[in-house]
Formats: structure tokens, sequence, C-alpha cells
């Protein structure tokens, strides 16, 4: 989501002070080890090995929570206004917690020109020209407070290439949805989703408050060589994937037909295959989107197509109300809650499983607009839709509980460099005085308005969490950070995927 790489400022002290020598002998040793477990990606891809680990295909369904662009200091605040405290969101208690690198291939070879290594490659890449701990730290702001602002703020991934990563275990170019690095003519990339269906039977959703054809979402169910392809990624998803969920943005009355053509919409109307579910001005859309989902025939797939300005969800509006926390909400758009049950109730009806990626897409566009009110709207949209997932799988009388459910959150690469002020800390209920995106008390700034390459956090809770340990540091030495790629590869294990 938002904007493409932006080029390194190369001419900043503080990144210079980093000669290209100390990069050189820092990174050589690298090579050596990423060759094998490439080539281990490569030929053996995502088979468990039998009897090595009792989580290996165990875990039958995966809720992931995506925050676009959401960054360690986005939650601590949110956690701030919500409940007066630095880590009072629900994940923040999950028994699994680490950080992940978000790196892609352009991101990549950015900085291998500069340093004059090779770019990029599968069998012989370095991680440590993607993310280099030693420069942007160990962990994201505030836990690791030594990150080179210029080498943080440089280069990143987009949320195209990021999903891919997440779907696919592949690297590649930004603005890839689900394809190869390169642009080969065969390079679409077999998603998460559709391995489990194949292989499995298993049943696939994708929920998002942005627009159901946009880089996050498509990612799992569609693949382009662009992401700005949204007509082409649309009609992949309604007529060729036909996931069993799609519930997004994007509906033509509030944007034209950006996202879907009108010629798709009236064939959603007269499917005999898909309910449709609009927004439907003066209407409650997460009353009507829960009664279909909650009445859809077992023969029909479930589509909610909704919107608003920019194409997305109305985010939810936090009050200036210090000590006592609220938000103005619009009902003719779902929650993300109300979009995340109503995907599971669909869902879970496949005795054979499911997967369901559920994205908080508009976390990143307010972060682009440094827009901290709105942030913590879509990051309490988050929060609650993950609260309404985990009362959905600790049900009685069902299926689905922590013994063969996996929920991971996390986010697909940081947005903006929040910095907030440790001298002025804001309170439960509290928003700092905005104009714009200035914020002129001082509670806090914004160090960019682009993606940038730190850390983000990662959290997981259910069953298969052992599975996660093994990736730690494989690419970071002396870290607990593992890769966007590496999620891929423990949740096809976990699944019992082969590739």
């Amino acid at each position: 989501m938002g904007d493409k790489n932006v080029i390194l400022n190369l001419n900043e002290e503080t990144f210079m002070e980093k000669t290209k020598g100390d990069f050189l002998r820092k990174n050589f040793l690298g090579f050596l080890g990423i060759v094998i477990l490439l080539m281990e990606v490569i030929f053996i891809g995502c088979m468990p090995e039998p009897g090595k680990d009792d989580s290996s295909g165990s875990v039958k369904h995966i809720i992931l929570f995506i925050g676009d662009g959401m960054e360690l200091e986005d939650e601590i605040a949110t956690s701030r206004y919500l409940y007066g405290d630095d880590y009072g969101l629900i994940w923040h208690n999950f028994p699994y917690q680490t950080y992940m690198s978000t790196w892609d291939v352009s991101s990549y070879n950015v900085y291998a020109n500069y340093f004059e290594v090779p770019p990029y490659d599968e069998v012989s890449f370095d991680p440590l020209v993607g993310y280099d701990p030693s420069w942007g730290g160990i962990a994201p702001y505030p836990v690791d407070r030594t990150g080179d602002i210029p080498y943080l703020t440089g280069t990143a991934t987009d949320s195209a290439s990021s999903a891919t990563a997440f779907a696919t275990g592949f690297k590649t170019d930004s603005g890839n949805i689900s394809w190869l690095r390169g642009d080969p003519d065969d390079g679409a990339l077999t998603t998460i989703a559709e391995l489990l269906r194949a292989q499995k039977g298993g049943a696939i959703g994708v929920v998002s408050t942005v627009p159901f054809s946009h880089a996050t979402p498509a990612g799992f169910v569609s693949h382009n060589k662009s992401r700005g392809n949204y007509i082409q990624i649309a009609e992949e998803i309604i007529s060729q994937t036909k996931p069993e969920v799609v519930i997004g943005g994007g509906h033509p009355n509030w944007c034209g037909n950006t996202y879907i053509s009108a010629d798709q919409l009236d064939g959603l109307r007269n499917s005999t295959e898909y309910v449709l579910v609009e927004r439907v001005s003066g209407e409650d859309g997460g009353v009507n989107l829960l009664y279909t989902a909650q009445s859809l025939p077992l023969d029909k797939k479930l589509f909610g197509l909704f919107g608003g300005t920019g194409c997305n969800f109305e985010p939810p509006v936090p009050r200036d109300n210090p000590g006592y926390p609220g938000f103005v909400i619009e009902s003719e758009n779902p929650s993300l809650a109300e979009a995340t049950e109503s995907a599971l109730i669909v869902l879970s009806r496949d005795e054979d499983g499911f997967f369901l990626m559920v994205e908080s897409g508009d976390i990143d566009w307010a972060n682009h607009a440094n827009n901290f009110s709105q942030m913590v709207g879509t990051v309490w949209a988050l929060e609650e839709a993950v609260i309404r997932a985990i009362n959905f799988v600790e049900m009685p009388n069902d299926d689905i509980d922590w013994t063969n459910t996996l929920i991971i959150i996390t986010a697909d690469h940081s947005t903006g460099g929040l910095r907030l002020n440790d001298d002025l800390v804001l309170g439960k209920g509290d928003l700092p005085a905005q104009n714009g995106s200035s914020y002129p008390d001082g509670e806090l700034i914004y160090l960019s308005g682009s993606h940038t390459n730190q850390l983000v956090t990662f959290y997981a809770k259910g069953r298969g969490l052992d599975l996660f340990r093994k990736y730690e540091g494989a690419w970071y030495p002396g870290t607990k950070i593992i890769d966007n790629t590496q999620v891929f590869m423990l949740m096809a294990e976990a699944l019992g995927l082969t590739q």
C-alpha cells in the first residue's frame, strides 16, 4: 500500500559514517549460510519432517491479521489512548512475540548497488543487505533506540511485495502481486491459500478495510505483474480464484470504477455462486453482512463490497476526552470486527479447515498522512477484530479451538516513523493538538511520510508456536528476528502443506 520505494539519501552524514568496507567485512559470512538455507527452501519447500515436530500439520485454521504500515509506536500510542498503558492491546498478552524484517528485492538492490555487492539472487543473497540489525536495530523503536534514521527511512518494501512474501515465501520486486521478480511471463507464484485449497480442500477468505483488489488482499488470492492492474486483479479474484469469502472496500458508488468494473459488479449482483452485500445509504452494513453470513446457503460464497472516503471503510474517529476514550463510528460500512466475524461464520462451515487474512489497511493510509488520530482509530479497529476472532475460537460446541487454530498478528511494513515524546506522555482518552500533519505541543513527531525499513512486531497464539522458534535468528544470528518469507514457511508447515 502507499508509495513504492524511496531511494536512499546517501548524502546523510550519519549514514555515510558507515563505510563500504565495514559493510563488506561484516556481511561476507552471511553469503555462506544463506546458500544452504535457500537451497532448502527451493528444493524442499515447506514439507514437514515426519516425527520432528508434533505441531507440523496439526493446525486446521489460520487467521492472519495484518496491520498495514503498523509500527510498534502505533501500538503503544493506541494502547495508551485505550487503556492508559503502553502494552495493553489484546495481542500484547499473546504467548509468542518477536520481531520481523520486511525488505523486498527492490530495496535490497538499492543497498546492493550502493555497497557494490551483487544484486538479489535467490540462491546467494545476504539478508544483511536487506536489513542490517547493527544499523536498524535488533528490535523496533522504542525497544531499541539505536537505529540510524536515514538508514531506516531511506528505502523499504511496498505492500504488494510484502504480501507476496507472506503468501508465497518469495521475495519479489515492489509492486508485484504473487509474481516472481523480473516479471517473467510464467512468474505466477502459488499462494498459501491456493495450497490449502488444493491439498486439504480448505476454505479461503480475505477481509480488508481498503479495496478488495488492493495490494495486500490481492497478494493472497491473485497474481499480477503490477499491483495497479486493479480490474485485472478483481477479475481473477471473482472469476478464477473464487475465495469463499471476499470483504473489502472499492465500491464504485464512492470511488468510481477504479477497483471493480461495472460489468464485474453486475456479475456479482447476478452471480449464482456469490451472495453480494453492498454498502447502502441509510443501512447498517455490519448488521446486513452478519445476517447474510449467518443465513448463507451452504452452496454459496460471501462477497462484501463497501467503501467511503478513499474507497476504504470509514475509519473510527477517536474523541479527545481525557480519561474516557471513545470513537465516532459510521455504520454504513461494517466494522473490521463485524467483517471478521462474518468471514469466520462462513469459513468455519468447511470441515477441512480454512485460511483467513484480515487487514486493517488504512493504518498505512493514516501513517502516510502522519495523521495520529486516524491511526489510533484504525489500530483500535484491528484490536476489536482480533478480540472478535479470539471470542469466535473460544465459543463452545464446535471443532474450532486452540488445539487446531493459529492466530497471527503482524504488519507488512512500518510507515511514518512515529516517535512519541517520553516527556509528554498522552494518557487514556487523550489526543494531541493536531494541525494537519503537525503537532504543535510536541507530544510526537513523524520521521517520514513513506514506508520505512524498521522491524515490525509479530505475535501468535494457538497451535504450532514451537514451529516459530527455529526461524528466530536464522538470517540474523544472535537475535530473535524472523523474516516475512519465513511466515509462509511456518504457516505451510503448521497446516501440513507441501510446496
